[in-house]
């Protein structure tokens, strides 16, 4: 699969082109693998983007999932935001994440 064009922090240049398999493709590229909790991380944080049409902070969405903050990181081995939302096909997060 052809990867549409990404920014150089990885992030899709056209958020329009997200799909499932374009996600799984972007992280198999990026060495990330994408297991049953960080998809289900994903599509809470484009639920979450749809709704209320911005980024969430790490702490307010660890809260919507209901997940510790401390398991989110050491699940992503890096601040948790970033790779939810380059794979989920959603702006760049904002601030402390």
């Amino acid at each position: 699969m052809e990867l549409p064009v990404r920014d150089g922090d990885g992030y899709l240049q056209d958020r329009d082109l997200w799909s499932e398999d374009i996600a799984k493709a972007m992280a198999d590229v990026d060495g990330v693998t994408i297991d049953e909790s960080k998809w289900n991380q994903i599509l809470k944080a484009r639920e979450y983007y749809d709704e209320f049409g911005v980024v969430p902070p790490i702490r307010k969405f660890a809260k919507y999932v209901g997940v510790d903050q401390k398991e989110m990181f050491s699940q992503w081995m890096t601040g948790p935001m970033k790779p939810i939302t380059k794979y989920g096909g959603l702006p760049k997060p904002t601030g402390c994440v």
